[in-house]
């Protein structure tokens, strides 16, 4: 009702041209259907994560990041790493932390049907893999993450570093936490101050200008069937 009453307006609530913001699954499909009425940024999905993991990357660490993504319930959390030992210690400890957790037994659901444990053969095709992801959040906790950094296009927002967990970028870090998600980052960016500004195109031609490109207009328009468009271009010649 909140979506609609922003959309159409309601006594007291004059309507808007843009929703923002995530929620739901039911603010979700409230979006959608009020999408081509206004704007919206996104249709948000789950909340996940991916991590690329190296040796030097503590399995705890790793394990209470993929669990903040599922505690949400559903949301994903996927770890890729060319470090074969990794992949146990990190089982171990995903075991350990959620019989800890209130929401232990959502997060724990969460995982078993959308997490992974993935080996890749290197630190380029972990890379890849994460790219044809394109998840919400990306986790590099390696030695060097500007190095690996240089091989990802896509993600919505970057953790850098065994100590820069995803829950600084909900609550303190600064950039915008309304983020893509379900592959989107693909095409698509977190909202930003540039989603609420629009552009238009200003065109001004003189006579010159429509002489010299006349021909062409009056061609193409010809092409289309549009001889009213041409005729327009004709009559100020």
């Amino acid at each position: 009702q909140g979506v609609a009453a922003l959309a159409y307006g309601v006594e007291g609530i004059t309507r808007v041209d843009k929703i923002v913001g995530p929620g739901n699954l039911f603010v979700a499909l409230a979006k959608k259907s009020v999408y081509g009425e206004v704007d919206i940024d996104s249709i948000a999905g789950p909340s996940e994560v991916v991590v690329l993991a190296d040796e030097t990357a503590r399995a705890d660490f790793v394990a209470s990041d993929l669990i903040s993504q599922a505690e949400h319930s559903p949301g994903s959390g996927v770890l890729i790493t060319w470090h074969e030992p990794l992949i146990g210690a990190v089982k171990a400890a995903l075991e350990s932390q959620l019989a800890q957790l209130e929401r232990g037994d959502l997060a724990r659901t969460s995982l078993e049907e959308l997490g992974a444990l993935i080996l890749a053969r290197s630190a380029e095709e972990a890379a890849a893999l994460s790219d044809q992801l394109a998840p919400e959040h990306l986790h590099i906790s390696t030695a060097n993450p500007k190095e690996l950094l240089a091989m990802v296009q896509n993600a919505g927002s970057i953790f850098m570093g065994h100590y820069t967990p995803v829950a600084v970028g909900d609550y303190v870090a600064g950039p915008s936490h309304v983020l893509p998600t379900g592959g989107t980052a693909r095409f698509a960016n977190g909202l930003c101050a540039n989603d609420f500004l629009k552009r238009s195109s200003i065109i001004n031609y003189d006579q010159g200008a429509l002489q010299a490109h006349a021909g062409d207009i009056c061609r193409l328009a010809g092409i289309e069937g549009l001889t009213a468009h041409a005729a327009s271009v004709q009559v100020r010649l």
